[in-house]
C-alpha cells in the first residue's frame, strides 16, 4: 500500500501485506493492544492466530503497519454472511482484530489501515463490510448502524454496535437478515489459556471502560 506521514506524530510508516514471518510479532502486538481493554486479559491474539487457519480468512486483506522495520499495527479480514429471512446467504466481509501498539495509538495508524483496506476490498469487488464496533469511531469511515439495512445480530436482535458499510451503492438493499460471523471468532477458554501460556506474563485486571479500543 502507501507510506504515510502525519505531522502530529512525525512518523513515517508503511502499510504492507502481513508475511508468515510476521505472525508471532503480530500476535504479540494484538495481545498488547487489547490486554485488559474489554475484559481481564484478552483473546484477540488467539483469534488472529486461528483466523489465519480458517477458510474464511482473506489473506489479500491481511495488512500490517511497519515503522522502521517494527510492526506497529495490523488488520485482518474474514468472510461472513447475512442469512436472509428465507434462508438465503448473502456474502459480506468483516474485519478484526484491528490493533495498534498502545504507545502509538491515536496517531492515525489504525485509521490508515482501515481506510486502505476498505479501498482494497472495494477494488476486489466485495459488496459490503459488517462489523461490531463503536459507532462514534467507525462513522468516520462511512459505517452506519446495520439496523438501517434491517441487519440483525446472529440471534436476531438489533444492536447499536453492529455496523455496516456498502462498498457498492445499494449493495445492502434487500439484504435483511442476521449477520453470522466466521466460527474462527469463537474462542474456547481452555484453548485460550493454553495459547496465552506461551506469551510473557501479564497481570489481568478489570478493564477501564474509559479506555478506547486497541485500534484507536
Amino acid at each position: 500500500m502507501k507510506s504515510y506521514n502525519h505531522d502530529m506524530s512525525k512518523m513515517d510508516f508503511t502499510i504492507r501485506r502481513e508475511q508468515e514471518d510476521d505472525h508471532r510479532a503480530v500476535e504479540n502486538l494484538v495481545r498488547d493492544a487489547f490486554w485488559n481493554v474489554h475484559v481481564p486479559g484478552c483473546s484477540e491474539h488467539l483469534v488472529i492466530h486461528n483466523l489465519r487457519k480458517s477458510d474464511d480468512f482473506i489473506p489479500e486483506l491481511d495488512f500490517v503497519a511497519d515503522l522502521d522495520g517494527m510492526i506497529v499495527g495490523q488488520i485482518a479480514y474474514a468472510r461472513g454472511i447475512v442469512k436472509g429471512e428465507k434462508g438465503q446467504n448473502h456474502e459480506v466481509i468483516t474485519f478484526g482484530p484491528v490493533g495498534v501498539l498502545p504507545e502509538l495509538q491515536k496517531r492515525g495508524i489504525g485509521g490508515a489501515l482501515i481506510r486502505g483496506t476498505i479501498d482494497t476490498a472495494r477494488a476486489m469487488g466485495y459488496p459490503a463490510i459488517v462489523i461490531y464496533g463503536d459507532p462514534r469511531y467507525y462513522s468516520r469511515f462511512g459505517f452506519r448502524c446495520a439496523e438501517k439495512y434491517d441487519i440483525r445480530t446472529a440471534d436476531g436482535k438489533f444492536a447499536a454496535a453492529l455496523l455496516a458499510l456498502e462498498l457498492k451503492p445499494g449493495a445492502l438493499e434487500g439484504m435483511a437478515g442476521n449477520f453470522i460471523e466466521s466460527p474462527a471468532y469463537t474462542v474456547d477458554k481452555n484453548e485460550l489459556a493454553n495459547f496465552d501460556a506461551g506469551f510473557p506474563f501479564k497481570a489481568r485486571r478489570k478493564p477501564n471502560l474509559s479506555v478506547n479500543s486497541g485500534s484507536w
